[in-house]
C-alpha cells in the first residue's frame, strides 16, 4: 500500500517507515514531540528539512500508527481495521508531503481531505 501512496504522489523510489504500535507507545510519542499527553491514532515525523522541494529517493521519514486506536477507530466508523490501517498510513504519508488540516484553512484541509479520498480510491481498485 505504502508504494502506490508514494507512486500516486510521483515519489515512487522515496522511502518511510510505517511503525505499527499501542496506545501506550504513541501516547509517549505525542506527549514528547507535540506537548500532547493523550492517545492519537497516528503520527507522521518528517525527515526532509526545510524548503527544498521532495527529491525522487527522499527519505521521507516515520509514519507511526497506534493498533489499538485504529481498531477503536474501525468499530466506530463501521469497517475493519485493515480499512482503518489503510487510512491513516495515507494520513500519516500525506503530512509527510506537506499536507495539513489542523490550524489551516478550511480549504487546505479540504485539500487533505480529497486526496486522502483519492488515494484510498487506489487501494480498492487494486482490491487491497
Amino acid at each position: 500500500m505504502a508504494g502506490k501512496i508514494l507512486k500516486e504522489l510521483g515519489k515512487p523510489d522515496a522511502e518511510l517507515s510505517v511503525v505499527i504500535t499501542d496506545d501506550a507507545q504513541i501516547q509517549a510519542l505525542n506527549r514528547e514531540y507535540r506537548g500532547i499527553d493523550r492517545v492519537t491514532d497516528v503520527l507522521s515525523f518528517s525527515q526532509v528539512e526545510g524548503e527544498r522541494p521532495l527529491m525522487e529517493n527522499d527519505l521521507l521519514g516515520d509514519v507511526v500508527i497506534s493498533w489499538e486506536q485504529a481498531e477503536r477507530q474501525a468499530g466506530e466508523l463501521g469497517h475493519g481495521t485493515s480499512e482503518e490501517l489503510a487510512r491513516l498510513l495515507v494520513h500519516g504519508v500525506l503530512h509527510l508531503f506537506g499536507f495539513e488540516h489542523v490550524g489551516c484553512s478550511g480549504e487546505e484541509a479540504e485539500r487533505m481531505r480529497r486526496m486522502e479520498d483519492r488515494l484510498l480510491g487506489i487501494r480498492e481498485e487494486a482490491g487491497e
